[in-house]
């Protein structure tokens, strides 16, 4: 279980001080948070459970969320950037995500475009983003992050095997530790982005981190489905894909490792 007390004295001087909302259980905390941003809750309010009923990922996936086995995080924002810049969040909060992981577990991160943490080849953690914006700004987000920690035996039918923290450090990893270092860095990562030169860097950075994002052989799931080679990330975040129709930037969707013949 959390000690909120030591939570709090740990965030001190953060935009999340004093915005810890704690549940024991819930349905699912970026169903929580999107509640609450609806009802005018303040920028930066954080959403966490020991255990999810209806943990949610992209696409209606559900997020397996056993009690006090994961970290299970949502975290409202009210950003000031331009709803053209949104596709930066999720990628920012994978760079948060992948230095909290390495911090606390000694583990590195592998970041599979646009929302999945992977050690090896192996899925640890994912990211939903959710947002309502207007024509010239987005008026709030909710950066759910969920993060195996504990566990040691999962779904056999998940289309990417899974691992957690525990397992690949090989020893008994915080959930205290990697929720503050996961709110420190997501606070210097995301609320960055007002920030013209943090914002272009963001892709760089990612590629750096992530064996996805050049030369891959990949399956897009989604609205632009394809089948092709990996390329870079253009300038707003998209992902590159040479196909044999030309070069698609792939906004939206899932990527998978594809068969090479």
């Amino acid at each position: 279980m959390y000690d909120l007390v030591a939570l709090e004295a740990e965030l001190a001087g953060s935009v999340f001080a004093g915005k810890l909302k704690f549940s024991s259980v819930t349905g699912s905390t970026n169903t929580d948070a999107l509640a609450a941003a609806r009802s005018g809750a303040q920028h930066g309010s954080v959403f966490f459970a020991d255990e999810q009923r209806a943990g949610r990922g992209r696409g209606d996936h559900s997020w397996q969320s056993d009690a006090g086995q994961g970290l299970y995080v949502s975290v409202l924002l009210r950003p000031e950037i331009e709803p053209a810049h949104l596709p930066m969040i999720p990628l920012a909060t994978g760079l948060a995500a992948a230095q909290a992981i390495g911090l606390t577990a000694g583990v590195q991160v592998d970041i599979r475009w646009p929302n999945d943490l992977l050690i090896g080849d192996r899925k640890t953690g994912g990211i939903l983003v959710e947002s309502r914006t207007d024509a010239s700004a987005a008026t709030f987000v909710v950066v759910g992050i969920g993060i195996n920690v504990h566990q040691r035996g999962f779904d056999v039918d998940l289309s990417t095997p899974a691992t957690s923290l525990d397992i690949a450090s090989g020893r008994t990893i915080s959930r205290q530790a990697l929720l503050i270092a996961l709110l420190k860095s997501l606070e210097q990562e995301v609320c960055g982005l007002y920030d013209p030169v943090v914002l272009a860097a963001i892709p760089a950075r990612v590629a750096l981190l992530s064996t996805w994002i050049w030369n891959r052989h990949v399956e897009v799931h989604g609205p632009q489905s394809c089948v092709g080679i990996t390329v870079g990330l253009d300038t707003d975040g998209f992902l590159l894909v040479r196909t044999s129709h030309g070069t698609v930037a792939v906004q939206t969707g899932g990527i998978r490792a594809a068969d090479v013949d």
